[in-house]
């Protein structure tokens, strides 16, 4: 890499973007962006952040590109006609891919541990994150969600830590097939299901990411991820399980609490300050991790234990009139059974405010998603739905939120369309009765925190 050269994030404001732009900062280079969100007056304490840290933000007009010299970083959902995109390519500046250039830091890190899988990539993330840093690693990690552990008031936003340490931890994206981009020292992975590809290309693409690492930390519960595994030469093989009581990681003593979750691995006693069985998994793949690049396991544990979780996962927003809101990153069926599932294990009915995370996306899963709904609903559970999230280009439109309620209640249980979605909170604000817990629930869209907060402003005000 070139520190002479600096960098353009256009989207600057993404959740893959974001982490990157910070890492690159860090590590010395001239950083610069551009966001959609920022021109629109949205998330204004995100930006405030990026220029408190000396990083120049632009209008996404192409203003800020002005250098032949400059590097075009953007994500794959960038259009050809994006002014920033076409700014560069009159200037002859240079462009790519935001896995790109992380696959380039990833692979060029002395220790590299990639994190992969349809559910639980942040958080296992995270967790391995903040055990290496407790270990005194000081590792870089790479996230797509904000790590409690590492927020201060200097760094509100902290999805990325940037260490001296030899270890680069990232979670890797499969949804663009960029998985394939990367040479893991670990690899790590949680599961596989059907999410934004078919089955089989992501069979094929976890297969490759498994067979490219040294050390390989998989799933012992999962059947599709069992059967990757198989294919492997065993002695690079760490398993885990909850059911699977071979693995080389073992859970057992689960004990579930609405705050967290306890149990014992290998026989050491763990306590997460995270609730839900899935967080056990998430645990264990961490611990995995740990274990294969040869950290003692009993320390780590006990580290895990001051793990703080991440912003928008079962996040707890407040409880006004003994109505509790919930701020989740749940869109695709693993994540939100694994949502319902933990909060359906203690008292009180749920409200839930689902935004699909694009159209795409449910063209790709709709049916999978309804089912899943149809599925973990209680009778007396209520869901409203608005729009999915749309920024704008081209998409097919031709399944939206209408249409996955409707599947929903083609399968027995009730699902209201409303199409914005401030109506759709007002609506859940007008049903909440004392005992309720309203679950704001969706991605790639950061006004849904928002949201999550003011609807809890507005039980509050109910008196």
């Amino acid at each position: 890499m070139d520190q002479d050269k600096g960098y353009f994030f256009c989207g600057i404001g993404g959740s893959g973007m974001l982490p990157l732009a910070c890492i690159m900062q860090g590590r010395g280079f001239s950083v610069a962006g551009s966001d959609r969100a920022l021109d629109q007056g949205l998330v204004s304490g995100k930006f405030a952040f990026l220029r408190d840290r000396g990083i120049a933000l632009f209008p996404q007009d192409g203003s800020g590109l002005t250098r032949a010299d400059q590097i075009l970083v953007t994500s794959a959902a960038v259009e050809d006609s994006v002014p920033d995109v076409v700014a560069a390519k009159a200037l002859g500046a240079p462009m790519m891919r935001r896995a790109n250039l992380l696959a380039e830091l990833f692979n060029g890190s002395k220790i590299s541990i990639g994190v992969a899988g349809t559910s639980g990539k942040s958080t296992v993330t995270g967790m391995i994150g903040w055990m290496l840093h407790a270990l005194g690693q000081d590792p870089t990690v790479m996230n797509g969600a904000v790590m409690k552990n590492f927020v201060t008031p200097d760094i509100p936003f902290a999805s990325a830590l940037v260490g001296k340490g030899d270890h680069f931890v990232a979670e890797v994206d499969e949804s663009d097939g960029s998985i394939a981009l990367y040479r893991p020292t670990v690899a790590v992975l949680n599961n596989v299901a059907l999410d934004h590809k078919s089955m089989e290309e992501l069979r094929a693409l976890f297969a490759g990411f498994l067979g490219r690492a040294h050390k390989a930390v998989v799933n012992a519960d999962h059947d599709e991820v069992a059967q990757l595994a198989a294919e492997l030469s065993q002695d690079h093989v760490v398993s885990f399980g909850i059911e699977n009581a071979t693995a080389s990681l073992n859970a057992t003593d689960v004990v579930e609490r609405p705050d967290g979750v306890s149990f014992r691995v290998n026989g050491i006693a763990t306590n997460l300050k995270v609730p839900g069985r899935h967080n056990v998994a998430n645990a264990l793949a961490a611990l995995g991790a740990i274990v294969a690049l040869g950290l003692p396991l009993d320390r780590a544990a006990a580290a895990l234990g001051d793990f703080a979780g991440l912003k928008r996962r079962l996040e707890l927003v407040g409880t006004a009139q003994d109505v509790t809101v919930i701020d989740d990153f749940g869109h695709n069926p693993d994540k939100v059974t694994a949502t319902l599932n933990t909060l359906h294990a203690f008292p009180g009915r749920l409200l839930i405010l689902f935004q699909p995370h694009g159209y795409g996306p449910l063209k790709q899963m709709g049916e999978e998603l309804a089912a899943t709904f149809a599925r973990l609903l209680t009778d007396e559970d209520r869901l409203v739905i608005p729009d999915p999230v749309y920024f704008g280009g081209t998409v097919d439109k031709s399944r939206g939120s209408d249409w996955l309620a409707q599947m929903i209640a083609g399968l027995g249980k009730s699902a209201l369309h409303i199409a914005d979605r401030e109506a759709a909170g007002a609506a859940l604000v007008a049903e909440a009765r004392p005992g309720d817990r309203i679950i704001v629930m969706g991605a790639r869209d950061d006004r849904l925190s928002e949201l999550a907060v003011q609807l809890l402003r507005e039980i509050d005000a109910r008196g």
